[in-house]
């Protein structure tokens, strides 16, 4: 006697389930409850000490953002990306082939990924007040306007996206 069509899709998606868990099948990307796109991992260098680099991973994580961080600075892994160190910050991450530097919103990072242009990454240069990570209450509601800047490959680099004295958008 054939199984109900509902009872074999169940069986399936079990199957899978507990396949995926056991690691057969570990090149499936995670996926988001609210997004059809994978997951990424965004893998940042910085210093052990920086506090505002923390707060970029918590904004980066609050939007949606798995982390991974690495407390042995960024000068190293900046120079080793390609990233021109005039256009430097505290730290340096990588998502999907891209470098990010500094305090780049994650709105610019999610912008990034989809629409994939051909370029190094994105970098807002120095540690503009107001910036994610630098929008913490210690700065006393300062905000200072800065721009995410596109880095091609060959080191130039265009406004992506400018940020007036206006709080960046989550």
């Amino acid at each position: 006697m054939a199984k109900p069509l509902q009872h074999q899709r169940r069986t399936i998606v079990g199957t899978l389930g507990i396949a995926a868990c056991a690691g057969i099948f570990p090149t499936l990307p995670l996926r988001s409850a609210t997004s059809a796109e994978p997951m990424s991992i965004i893998e940042i260098w910085k210093s052990p000490a920086c506090g505002c680099c923390n707060d970029w991973i918590k904004h980066l994580e609050a939007n949606g953002f798995r982390t991974r961080a690495y407390d042995q600075g960024n000068t190293a892994k900046r120079r080793e990306v390609g990233m021109p160190a005039h256009y430097g910050s505290c730290h340096t991450a990588l998502i999907d082939g891209y470098v990010i530097e500094g305090h780049v919103p994650a709105r610019e990072i999610k912008r990034l990924l989809k629409e994939k242009p051909k370029a190094l990454g994105l970098t807002v240069p120095e540690m503009p007040i107001g910036t994610p990570g630098m929008d913490g209450p210690e700065y006393g509601g300062q905000l200072d306007p800065y721009n995410v800047l596109l880095v091609r490959q060959d080191g130039t680099a265009r406004i992506y996206q400018a940020y007036t004295n206006k709080r960046a958008p989550k």
